[in-house]
Protein backbone atom coordinates (compact mmCIF):
# COMPACT_ATOMS: atom_id res chain seq x y z
CA UNK A 1 0.00 0.00 0.00
CA UNK A 2 1.23 3.48 -0.86
CA UNK A 3 2.32 5.58 2.09
CA UNK A 4 0.03 8.45 1.14
CA UNK A 5 -3.10 6.26 1.06
CA UNK A 6 -5.70 6.79 3.77
CA UNK A 7 -7.21 3.73 5.42
CA UNK A 8 -10.61 3.89 7.06
CA UNK A 9 -12.23 1.41 9.42
CA UNK A 10 -15.99 1.56 8.84
CA UNK A 11 -18.62 0.17 11.18
CA UNK A 12 -22.15 -0.57 9.92
CA UNK A 13 -24.86 -0.97 12.57
CA UNK A 14 -28.19 0.43 11.33
CA UNK A 15 -30.37 -2.68 11.65
CA UNK A 16 -29.80 -6.45 11.57
CA UNK A 17 -26.23 -6.35 10.23
CA UNK A 18 -23.15 -5.54 12.25
CA UNK A 19 -20.39 -5.05 9.71
CA UNK A 20 -16.82 -3.81 9.69
CA UNK A 21 -14.51 -3.07 6.79
CA UNK A 22 -11.18 -1.48 5.98
CA UNK A 23 -11.07 0.51 2.74
CA UNK A 24 -8.25 2.59 1.28
CA UNK A 25 -8.54 6.01 -0.34
CA UNK A 26 -7.62 4.42 -3.68
CA UNK A 27 -10.93 2.57 -3.53
CA UNK A 28 -9.53 -0.82 -2.58
CA UNK A 29 -11.82 -2.79 -0.27
CA UNK A 30 -9.31 -4.59 1.93
CA UNK A 31 -11.84 -6.45 4.06
CA UNK A 32 -15.56 -6.74 4.65
CA UNK A 33 -16.83 -8.81 7.58
CA UNK A 34 -20.36 -9.02 8.96
CA UNK A 35 -22.51 -10.83 11.49
CA UNK A 36 -26.29 -10.71 10.96
CA UNK A 37 -28.91 -10.88 13.68
CA UNK A 38 -31.69 -13.32 12.89
CA UNK A 39 -34.92 -12.83 14.83
CA UNK A 40 -36.95 -15.80 16.09
CA UNK A 41 -39.13 -17.40 13.42
CA UNK A 42 -42.29 -15.43 12.71
CA UNK A 43 -40.99 -12.19 14.23
CA UNK A 44 -39.44 -9.04 12.88
CA UNK A 45 -36.41 -7.25 14.27
CA UNK A 46 -36.69 -6.18 17.90
CA UNK A 47 -34.34 -3.18 18.23
CA UNK A 48 -33.11 -3.96 21.76
CA UNK A 49 -32.51 -7.63 21.00
CA UNK A 50 -30.71 -6.69 17.80
CA UNK A 51 -28.56 -4.17 19.67
CA UNK A 52 -27.69 -6.85 22.22
CA UNK A 53 -26.50 -9.07 19.39
CA UNK A 54 -24.37 -6.23 18.04
CA UNK A 55 -22.78 -5.57 21.43
CA UNK A 56 -21.83 -9.25 21.68
CA UNK A 57 -20.28 -9.61 18.22
CA UNK A 58 -19.03 -6.07 17.52
CA UNK A 59 -15.47 -6.32 18.79
CA UNK A 60 -14.94 -9.72 17.15
CA UNK A 61 -16.21 -8.44 13.79
CA UNK A 62 -13.86 -5.44 13.94
CA UNK A 63 -10.88 -7.67 14.82
CA UNK A 64 -11.70 -10.00 11.91
CA UNK A 65 -11.94 -7.06 9.51
CA UNK A 66 -8.51 -5.79 10.60
CA UNK A 67 -7.00 -9.26 10.35
CA UNK A 68 -8.46 -9.85 6.88
CA UNK A 69 -7.12 -6.46 5.74
CA UNK A 70 -3.72 -7.23 7.31
CA UNK A 71 -3.85 -3.86 9.04
CA UNK A 72 -3.15 -3.14 12.69
CA UNK A 73 -5.66 -1.01 14.56
CA UNK A 74 -3.11 1.76 15.11
CA UNK A 75 -2.42 1.85 11.35
CA UNK A 76 -6.00 2.91 10.61
CA UNK A 77 -6.21 6.62 9.76
CA UNK A 78 -9.95 7.25 10.17
CA UNK A 79 -12.86 5.65 12.05
CA UNK A 80 -16.32 5.90 10.45
CA UNK A 81 -19.69 4.63 11.60
CA UNK A 82 -23.27 4.63 10.34
CA UNK A 83 -25.05 7.37 12.27
CA UNK A 84 -28.46 6.92 10.63
CA UNK A 85 -31.05 6.37 9.45
CA UNK A 86 -31.73 3.19 11.35
CA UNK A 87 -32.83 1.63 14.62
CA UNK A 88 -31.74 3.80 17.55
CA UNK A 89 -30.42 1.06 19.87
CA UNK A 90 -28.46 -0.54 17.02
CA UNK A 91 -27.00 2.77 15.87
CA UNK A 92 -25.88 3.63 19.39
CA UNK A 93 -24.12 0.29 19.80
CA UNK A 94 -21.96 0.84 16.73
CA UNK A 95 -21.40 4.51 17.55
CA UNK A 96 -20.19 3.65 21.05
CA UNK A 97 -17.46 1.33 19.77
CA UNK A 98 -16.45 3.79 17.04
CA UNK A 99 -16.16 6.63 19.57
CA UNK A 100 -14.13 4.45 21.95
CA UNK A 101 -11.67 3.46 19.23
CA UNK A 102 -11.32 7.00 17.92
CA UNK A 103 -10.77 8.35 21.43
CA UNK A 104 -8.29 5.63 22.37
CA UNK A 105 -6.23 6.02 19.20
CA UNK A 106 -6.63 9.76 18.72
CA UNK A 107 -8.07 9.20 15.23
CA UNK A 108 -10.57 11.36 13.31
CA UNK A 109 -14.20 10.21 13.62
CA UNK A 110 -16.70 10.44 10.74
CA UNK A 111 -20.49 10.07 10.82
CA UNK A 112 -21.90 8.45 7.68
CA UNK A 113 -25.44 8.52 6.37
CA UNK A 114 -26.30 4.88 5.65
CA UNK A 115 -28.31 5.65 2.50
CA UNK A 116 -25.46 7.65 0.99
CA UNK A 117 -23.19 4.74 1.89
CA UNK A 118 -25.34 2.48 -0.32
CA UNK A 119 -25.04 5.00 -3.16
CA UNK A 120 -21.29 5.57 -2.92
CA UNK A 121 -20.32 1.90 -2.66
CA UNK A 122 -22.41 1.31 -5.78
CA UNK A 123 -20.75 4.18 -7.64
CA UNK A 124 -17.32 2.88 -6.60
CA UNK A 125 -17.90 -0.72 -7.61
CA UNK A 126 -19.70 0.00 -10.89
CA UNK A 127 -17.66 3.01 -11.98
CA UNK A 128 -20.74 4.97 -13.02
CA UNK A 129 -20.27 8.71 -12.53
CA UNK A 130 -23.58 10.59 -12.59
CA UNK A 131 -26.59 8.24 -12.57
CA UNK A 132 -30.17 8.43 -11.50
CA UNK A 133 -30.18 6.12 -8.48
CA UNK A 134 -32.84 3.71 -7.27
CA UNK A 135 -32.09 2.70 -3.68
CA UNK A 136 -34.24 -0.16 -2.40
CA UNK A 137 -33.72 -2.05 0.85
CA UNK A 138 -35.41 -2.81 4.15
CA UNK A 139 -34.95 0.80 5.21
CA UNK A 140 -35.09 2.70 1.93
CA UNK A 141 -37.13 3.08 -1.21
CA UNK A 142 -36.02 6.27 -2.92
CA UNK A 143 -35.24 7.60 -6.39
CA UNK A 144 -32.46 10.18 -6.21
CA UNK A 145 -29.66 11.92 -8.05
CA UNK A 146 -27.01 14.49 -7.27
CA UNK A 147 -27.87 18.16 -7.80
CA UNK A 148 -26.14 21.25 -6.35
CA UNK A 149 -24.24 19.73 -3.46
CA UNK A 150 -26.71 17.09 -2.27
CA UNK A 151 -28.59 14.01 -3.34
CA UNK A 152 -32.12 15.19 -4.17
CA UNK A 153 -35.21 13.01 -3.94
CA UNK A 154 -37.27 12.51 -7.11
CA UNK A 155 -39.60 9.89 -5.67
CA UNK A 156 -39.91 7.77 -2.56
CA UNK A 157 -42.21 5.52 -0.58
CA UNK A 158 -45.00 7.17 1.37
CA UNK A 159 -45.18 4.36 3.92
CA UNK A 160 -43.33 1.04 4.03
CA UNK A 161 -40.27 0.29 1.92
CA UNK A 162 -39.99 -2.31 -0.81
CA UNK A 163 -37.79 -4.48 1.39
CA UNK A 164 -40.28 -4.26 4.24
CA UNK A 165 -43.15 -5.12 1.90
CA UNK A 166 -41.48 -8.36 0.82
CA UNK A 167 -40.29 -9.30 4.31
CA UNK A 168 -43.62 -8.55 6.00
CA UNK A 169 -45.54 -10.53 3.40
CA UNK A 170 -43.11 -13.43 3.79
CA UNK A 171 -43.51 -13.33 7.56
CA UNK A 172 -47.30 -13.33 7.19
CA UNK A 173 -46.96 -16.37 4.93
CA UNK A 174 -44.91 -18.21 7.55
CA UNK A 175 -41.65 -18.01 5.60
CA UNK A 176 -38.34 -17.69 7.51
CA UNK A 177 -36.25 -14.53 7.57
CA UNK A 178 -34.98 -12.98 5.36
CA UNK A 179 -38.16 -13.27 3.33
CA UNK A 180 -37.34 -11.31 0.17
CA UNK A 181 -35.22 -14.01 -1.52
CA UNK A 182 -37.87 -16.65 -0.76
CA UNK A 183 -40.62 -14.49 -2.27
CA UNK A 184 -38.48 -14.13 -5.40
CA UNK A 185 -37.93 -17.90 -5.59
CA UNK A 186 -41.62 -18.72 -5.14
CA UNK A 187 -42.63 -16.08 -7.69
CA UNK A 188 -40.78 -18.06 -10.38
CA UNK A 189 -43.29 -20.88 -9.80
CA UNK A 190 -46.36 -18.64 -10.02
CA UNK A 191 -48.61 -18.55 -13.07
CA UNK A 192 -51.43 -16.14 -12.14
CA UNK A 193 -51.17 -12.40 -11.47
CA UNK A 194 -53.98 -11.29 -9.17
CA UNK A 195 -55.44 -7.80 -9.31
CA UNK A 196 -53.98 -5.91 -6.34
CA UNK A 197 -53.70 -2.24 -5.28
CA UNK A 198 -51.40 -0.17 -7.48
CA UNK A 199 -50.70 3.19 -5.86
CA UNK A 200 -48.52 5.89 -7.42
CA UNK A 201 -49.15 9.41 -6.14
CA UNK A 202 -47.29 12.03 -8.14
CA UNK A 203 -43.88 10.38 -8.29
CA UNK A 204 -44.17 8.69 -4.89
CA UNK A 205 -45.38 5.16 -4.23
CA UNK A 206 -47.34 3.45 -1.47
CA UNK A 207 -46.98 -0.23 -0.60
CA UNK A 208 -49.11 -0.64 2.53
CA UNK A 209 -52.35 -1.31 0.63
CA UNK A 210 -50.58 -3.87 -1.54
CA UNK A 211 -49.36 -5.68 1.57
CA UNK A 212 -52.78 -5.70 3.24
CA UNK A 213 -54.57 -6.95 0.13
CA UNK A 214 -51.97 -9.66 -0.48
CA UNK A 215 -52.21 -11.00 3.05
CA UNK A 216 -56.02 -10.96 2.81
CA UNK A 217 -55.89 -13.03 -0.37
CA UNK A 218 -53.46 -15.42 1.29
CA UNK A 219 -55.88 -15.98 4.19
CA UNK A 220 -58.65 -16.58 1.63
CA UNK A 221 -56.76 -19.51 0.18
CA UNK A 222 -54.89 -18.00 -2.77
CA UNK A 223 -51.88 -19.97 -3.94
CA UNK A 224 -48.70 -18.66 -2.33
CA UNK A 225 -46.63 -18.89 -5.50
CA UNK A 226 -49.18 -16.81 -7.44
CA UNK A 227 -49.31 -14.22 -4.69
CA UNK A 228 -45.52 -13.92 -4.65
CA UNK A 229 -45.61 -13.38 -8.40
CA UNK A 230 -48.42 -10.86 -8.08
CA UNK A 231 -46.89 -8.82 -5.29
CA UNK A 232 -43.58 -8.57 -7.14
CA UNK A 233 -45.17 -7.55 -10.44
CA UNK A 234 -47.27 -4.84 -8.82
CA UNK A 235 -44.51 -3.51 -6.55
CA UNK A 236 -41.85 -3.45 -9.25
CA UNK A 237 -44.18 -1.90 -11.83
CA UNK A 238 -45.01 0.95 -9.45
CA UNK A 239 -41.33 1.60 -8.86
CA UNK A 240 -40.59 1.35 -12.58
CA UNK A 241 -43.26 3.95 -13.41
CA UNK A 242 -41.81 6.45 -10.95
CA UNK A 243 -38.26 5.68 -12.08
CA UNK A 244 -39.04 6.15 -15.75
CA UNK A 245 -40.67 9.50 -15.05
CA UNK A 246 -37.65 10.65 -13.01
CA UNK A 247 -35.22 9.42 -15.66
CA UNK A 248 -37.06 11.31 -18.38
CA UNK A 249 -37.22 14.46 -16.24
CA UNK A 250 -33.57 14.48 -15.14
CA UNK A 251 -32.29 13.32 -18.56
CA UNK A 252 -29.60 11.24 -16.88
CA UNK A 253 -27.77 8.84 -19.18
CA UNK A 254 -27.28 6.11 -16.55
CA UNK A 255 -29.54 4.30 -14.08
CA UNK A 256 -28.00 2.71 -10.97
CA UNK A 257 -29.77 0.16 -8.76
CA UNK A 258 -28.43 -0.33 -5.23
CA UNK A 259 -29.50 -1.59 -1.81
CA UNK A 260 -30.39 -5.06 -0.56
CA UNK A 261 -33.36 -5.59 -2.90
CA UNK A 262 -31.05 -4.87 -5.86
CA UNK A 263 -30.20 -8.58 -5.72
CA UNK A 264 -33.70 -9.42 -7.01
CA UNK A 265 -33.33 -10.59 -10.62
CA UNK A 266 -36.86 -9.68 -11.66
CA UNK A 267 -36.44 -6.12 -10.39
CA UNK A 268 -33.18 -5.85 -12.31
CA UNK A 269 -34.90 -6.91 -15.50
CA UNK A 270 -37.78 -4.48 -15.04
CA UNK A 271 -35.51 -1.50 -14.39
CA UNK A 272 -33.09 -2.45 -17.16
CA UNK A 273 -36.03 -2.20 -19.56
CA UNK A 274 -36.83 1.25 -18.20
CA UNK A 275 -33.25 2.34 -18.80
CA UNK A 276 -33.26 0.92 -22.32
CA UNK A 277 -36.45 2.77 -23.22
CA UNK A 278 -34.91 6.02 -22.00
CA UNK A 279 -31.60 5.42 -23.82
CA UNK A 280 -29.69 5.14 -20.55
CA UNK A 281 -27.13 2.57 -19.46
CA UNK A 282 -28.09 0.27 -16.59
CA UNK A 283 -25.85 -0.60 -13.64
CA UNK A 284 -26.34 -2.74 -10.52
CA UNK A 285 -24.25 -2.82 -7.36
CA UNK A 286 -22.43 -6.18 -7.02
CA UNK A 287 -24.41 -8.63 -4.89
CA UNK A 288 -21.62 -8.75 -2.30
CA UNK A 289 -22.15 -5.08 -1.50
CA UNK A 290 -25.90 -4.81 -2.14
CA UNK A 291 -26.91 -5.41 1.47
CA UNK A 292 -25.74 -3.53 4.53
CA UNK A 293 -21.97 -3.78 4.96
CA UNK A 294 -19.01 -2.06 6.53
CA UNK A 295 -17.47 -1.31 3.13
CA UNK A 296 -20.15 1.25 2.29
CA UNK A 297 -19.46 3.07 5.56
CA UNK A 298 -15.65 2.92 5.28
CA UNK A 299 -15.59 4.20 1.69
CA UNK A 300 -18.07 7.01 2.34
CA UNK A 301 -16.16 7.85 5.52
CA UNK A 302 -13.03 8.37 3.42
CA UNK A 303 -14.91 10.67 1.05
CA UNK A 304 -16.09 12.80 3.98
CA UNK A 305 -12.65 12.81 5.62
CA UNK A 306 -10.79 13.85 2.47
CA UNK A 307 -13.08 16.87 2.25
CA UNK A 308 -12.57 17.93 5.86
CA UNK A 309 -15.84 16.59 7.24
CA UNK A 310 -15.10 14.98 10.62
CA UNK A 311 -17.10 14.89 13.85
CA UNK A 312 -15.85 15.94 17.29
CA UNK A 313 -16.58 13.21 19.84
CA UNK A 314 -19.06 15.42 21.68
CA UNK A 315 -21.05 15.95 18.47
CA UNK A 316 -20.96 12.38 17.18
CA UNK A 317 -24.61 11.66 17.89
CA UNK A 318 -26.80 9.29 15.91
CA UNK A 319 -29.85 10.34 13.88
CA UNK A 320 -32.37 7.48 13.44
CA UNK A 321 -34.42 9.50 10.93
CA UNK A 322 -31.53 11.10 9.03
CA UNK A 323 -32.63 11.75 5.42
CA UNK A 324 -30.08 11.54 2.64
CA UNK A 325 -31.12 14.93 1.24
CA UNK A 326 -30.02 16.56 4.51
CA UNK A 327 -26.36 15.68 3.93
CA UNK A 328 -23.80 17.80 2.10
CA UNK A 329 -21.85 15.83 -0.54
CA UNK A 330 -18.73 17.94 -1.23
CA UNK A 331 -16.84 15.20 -3.13
CA UNK A 332 -19.26 15.33 -6.07
CA UNK A 333 -18.41 18.94 -6.97
CA UNK A 334 -20.79 20.87 -9.21
CA UNK A 335 -23.73 18.97 -10.68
Amino acid sequence: MKKDEVRCLGIECTAHTYGASVVSSSGRILSDVKDIYKPPEGRGIHPRECAQHHSEVGLRVVKEALREAEVKLEEVDVIAFSAGPGLGPCLRTGATLARALASLLGKPLVRVNHAIGHIEIARLTTGVEDPLIVLVSGGHTVITTYVDGRYRVYGETLDITLGNLLDMFARGAGLPSPGGPLVEELALKGSVVYELPYVVKGNDISYSGLLTASLKRLRSGAKLEDLCLSIQEHAFSMLAEATERALAFTEKKALLLTGGVAANRRLRKVLSQVAQEQNASFHVVPAKYAGDCGAQIAWTGILHYLHGDVSPLEESYVKPKWRLDEVDVPWRGKG
